[in-house]
């Protein structure tokens, strides 16, 4: 570590490299909100967040937690197929707000071609939402609808207690993951209907977090809102 009478302290978050500040002022400086995508094993997160002098302002905001409580999603809500159709729900939440446009903010995530990051860009576009992206990242049909999922199944049957134990979750929820492909169409239509009505709404500012505040703490918050 540097040290000397001009060495200056980074701030916590850089130090445990949880935020790149860099980045962070690019993004801010564009005058856009950010659609921020953060993901755990389990869970995808997505928000549309304005950069305000008292903190960081949520316009709107989608988990994919969501997907199983109000649309019947089986699947792992934490896989690409979730990411996708987590974003396209943010997307169509962003527009009742009257979001029509933001810039892409992937934190510390690798901005890997076909990663769930960019799932998840790719269901904010498909609702609606103006996002500048590069289209060579983005992933292909197969993997949105899970197809890769149905092949894994396919090839991991023959062996039953593998297969039992890589998708022991799904199948007690009743999901087989060969159909993994028709469920997700299924899911993805109950959100397209649910929000093909709905009217944009004047956005209202109600939930201010500061910029610092952890992924963990804002999804444990969501998460037990739902279940009051």
């Amino acid at each position: 570590m540097a040290t000397g009478p001009r060495y200056r302290v980074a701030f916590r978050r850089r130090r445990e490299g949880r935020t790149d500040y860099q980045q962070r002022r690019g993004l801010v400086i564009s005058g856009l909100p950010r659609l921020v995508v953060r993901g755990s094993l389990r869970n995808v997160a997505i928000q549309i967040i304005n950069a305000e002098v008292n903190g960081d302002v949520i316009l709107a905001a989608a988990y994919s937690n969501e997907l199983a409580k109000k649309y019947g999603w089986l699947g792992d809500t934490g896989n690409l197929p979730a990411a996708y159709l987590t974003g396209l729900l943010c997307g169509f939440k962003a527009a009742h707000q009257g979001v029509s446009q933001a810039v892409f903010d992937v934190g510390l995530h690798r901005p890997s071609k076909g990663s769930r990051v960019f799932a998840a860009l790719k269901g904010a576009l498909d609702a609606g939402l103006s996002v500048t992206y590069d289209k060579a990242k983005l992933p292909d049909e197969k993997r949105i609808t899970g197809q890769h999922i149905a092949e894994y199944a396919k090839q991991l049957s023959s062996n039953p207690e593998a297969y039992q134990k890589r998708f022991s979750a799904q199948l007690a929820k009743g999901l087989k993951p060969e159909e993994t492909g028709t469920h997700f169409v299924q899911v993805k239509e109950k959100v397209l209907s649910s929000w093909k009505k709905v009217e944009p709404l004047k956005m209202e500012k109600e939930e201010v977090i500061s910029s610092t505040e952890e992924f963990e703490e804002v999804t444990e918050k969501e998460t037990s809102k739902e279940e009051e």
